[in-house]
């Protein structure tokens, strides 16, 4: 169903150019409609200022020039058609070639003649008292995410932020985005993280995020982030939330990392990294943990069929890419039942709450702070009950970056001489359990890289894939993992990739 908004003044047509910068993705085509001055070349500078993140970039009209191109996070090429002869000359002027890879604005869209596609979004200005009137229309996809962005924006406004300023953050390989919130001289991020649409079933009538127990709406987030700081860590404060969908304003805790300017690790900044875990695990931990009155997230466990289904990543995406044909029955099944064994020698692995994705990614470094204080946690969503050893294996073991035996041993030997502090750590068998984890996470990973390339049209992850392999041959060179070791082997995966 086709959207109308009215704006009330010149401020809320930029706002409104805000809110569809953070709508449009690569291949969008807008056609903007409507008499001269009503709003469209208000509206394209303000869409422009903000996938630039400039507001004093100058976007000129394409009035004379007929287009004008801008090479942002986006491509977007501006095209005024008020004045070309004929539609072939669309042709010449390099519209599909922009399209292909990036957003198209186009005024004066009806002198086109049938030229433009057919399946884009038209934006129509209309006069209205002292503002305008703007019809929107477009691909059910399309309006979507319109919607979606404009009910961030009444988020906003609800909130008392009605004149912030939004600019696009990150994504992330899930579909949670982030922006950057400005509202004078503070800043926030916000978190767009709609509910999981339901995959295909996998087993037990259920799919795969319930069986891996991905957090499929914000809840998790809101109470485990503030368990850790009952715990005395650093997650993000929360200043306003739309829990049913899915919207959180949260604390922008900085944007140091605890990587250098060239991507290496700082050595110290991860051993404070593992300090906080250390710190975590040294407590016991809760279950039930609460989100608001009357609504309790009780932290899933990191069970078999968890587990299970992430290794399966490897023989369901990984070996069918690598070989051209799927994994035999044979494999599957004795993979299996390695894994089965494997993971049920962890029932006595000490268990505490698992964060799942603690490397630089998720970790802000504040250098004003001190103590525990000074690593800001994040993405935590999705944490459960598991050995704690899962954590500082994917510290340690850090899926991005290019970790010296060096830094990673100390990493790992700062954590194990906190623990050892406490008194009654055993450490032979932390190390025997840290090695079962790093293995299980980079089998996962393994697998999850290629799914990212071919089902979700990311290939950027593939770029890992040399150091997971380097991260699993580390993890099987425990003597418990000698079986996976040798599955692996006679698998082809070590030969090719170690």
């Amino acid at each position: 169903m086709a959207l109308d908004i009215v704006l009330a003044d010149e401020a809320a047509t930029i706002r409104f150019g805000e809110d569809m910068a953070l709508a449009l993705k690569r291949g969008d085509y807008v056609a903007l409609s409507g008499d001269l001055g009503a709003g469209k070349s208000t509206f394209s500078r303000a869409l422009i200022r903000a996938i630039a993140d400039d507001a004093f970039l100058e976007v000129p009209s394409p009035t004379f020039t007929l287009v004008q191109t801008y090479d942002l996070r986006i491509p977007v090429a501006h095209f005024d058609l008020y004045r070309i002869a004929d539609a072939a000359e669309i042709d010449e002027l390099g519209f599909d070639e922009a399209l292909s890879d990036g957003i198209c604005l186009v005024e004066w869209p009806e002198k086109a003649d049938g030229a433009l596609p057919a399946d884009g979004i038209s934006l129509t200005f209309v006069h209205e008292g002292d503002g305008r009137r703007v019809f929107i229309d477009g691909p059910a996809p399309a309006l979507a995410r319109i919607r979606r962005s404009l009910a961030i924006r009444a988020f906003l406004d609800e909130a008392g932020y009605r004149n912030a300023t939004r600019r696009h953050l990150t994504g992330d390989a899930s579909t949670r985005a982030y922006e950057h919130i400005h509202t004078g001289a503070s800043r926030f991020v916000l978190m767009d993280s709609p509910a999981h649409l339901p995959g295909p079933i996998l087993a037990q009538g259920k799919y795969y995020q319930q069986i891996a127990h991905i957090a499929e709406d914000v809840k998790p987030f809101v109470a485990v982030g503030r368990y850790l700081v009952s715990r005395g860590l650093r997650a993000p404060a929360i200043h306003a939330m739309d829990i049913a969908q899915g919207i959180l304003l949260i604390e922008d805790l900085g944007s140091d990392g605890i990587l250098d300017a060239g991507g290496a690790p700082i050595a110290e900044r991860y051993r404070e990294s593992a300090a906080c875990l250390a710190h975590l695990h040294g407590q016991a931990f809760e279950r039930d943990l609460p989100v608001t009155d009357g609504i309790i997230h009780r932290v899933p466990d990191f069970d078999r069929d968890a587990m299970q289904i992430e290794v399966s990543l490897l023989t369901d995406w990984y070996l069918p890419f690598t070989r051209g044909t799927p994994a035999s029955d044979a494999e599957r099944r004795d993979y299996i039942a390695i894994w089965d064994g494997l993971i049920e020698s962890l029932g006595a692995a000490e268990h505490n709450l698992l964060l799942r994705d603690f490397h630089s990614p998720n970790i802000i470094w504040r250098p004003d702070a001190a103590g525990t204080d000074r690593v800001g946690i994040i993405d935590f969503q999705d944490a459960m009950i598991g050995p704690s050893a899962y954590d500082v294996a994917s510290l340690v073991q850090d899926a991005r970056v290019d970790m010296p035996d060096a830094v990673a041993q100390g990493v790992l030997d700062h954590y194990l001489s906190l623990r050892a502090a406490e008194g009654g750590f055993d450490r032979a068998r932390f190390l025997r359990d840290w090695h079962v984890m790093a293995a299980q996470r980079n089998c996962k990973l393994i697998g999850l890289w290629v799914r990212l390339m071919q089902r979700d049209g990311k290939p950027a992850y593939m770029r890992h894939m040399p150091r997971t392999f380097r991260n699993l041959t580390r993890a099987l060179s425990h003597p418990d993992l000698a079986p996976l070791r040798d599955w692996c082997e006679k698998a082809g995966i070590l030969a090719t990739e170690s």
